[in-house]
């Protein structure tokens, strides 16, 4: 029992595409109106990117605890599946990108690649990605039905961005090397 009509293909693919070219517009209409205030919009935009990704990051692995509890099949299980669509395609995903797009421009434009805090933080970024690639596949199993793990490995999993987090501000705000 679905309680969201299941989106074809099709649809799907145009929204992305719809998406991306918003999103395309919306930054060269930025980058020609704000001139050589871009950098500090791009920041903007990149730091509003990282929060939202990480308030999913956050969030998703909570939901997976409550999830793990739920009769398969059940009103509650049905409605956690579709919160962990939702959360992971309206939000996680598209906050994901934005920061990658933003917060690479900003490596290039603001440190030309270079410093040592800059590529542990890219490091850790990059871990953080592949936490996000390990919850998107979480959210296709539980939709499925197909979830194996305990509720304690999704409480541990809860804590991996926190530390991520942790490491890549001190990263940025203190550039200890």
């Amino acid at each position: 029992m679905s309680l969201q009509p299941v989106m074809t293909p099709s649809i799907a693919y145009k929204r992305m595409v719809i998406s991306i070219a918003v999103l395309v517009i919306g930054t060269a209409l930025l980058f020609l109106v704000a001139g050589d205030g871009f950098y500090n919009w791009a920041k903007a935009i990149h730091v509003i990117a990282v929060i939202s990704w990480m308030a999913g990051m956050l969030y998703l692995p909570r939901l997976f605890v409550y999830h793990v509890d739920a009769a398969k099949g059940s009103v509650q299980s049905e409605t956690f599946k579709v919160m962990e669509r939702r959360l992971m395609r309206g939000i996680i995903n598209p906050s994901m990108i934005v920061s990658w797009m933003f917060g690479l421009w900003l490596a290039w434009k603001g440190f030309g690649f270079m410093g040592g805090w800059l590529h542990a933080k890219i490091a850790a970024v990059l871990v953080l990605s592949g936490v996000h690639g390990y919850l998107s596949v979480a959210v296709r199993r539980f939709a499925n039905d197909e979830n194996t793990k305990s509720a304690r490995h999704w409480r541990i999993v809860n804590e991996v961005p926190t530390v991520l987090m942790i490491i890549i501000v001190i990263l940025v705000i203190v550039k200890p090397f």
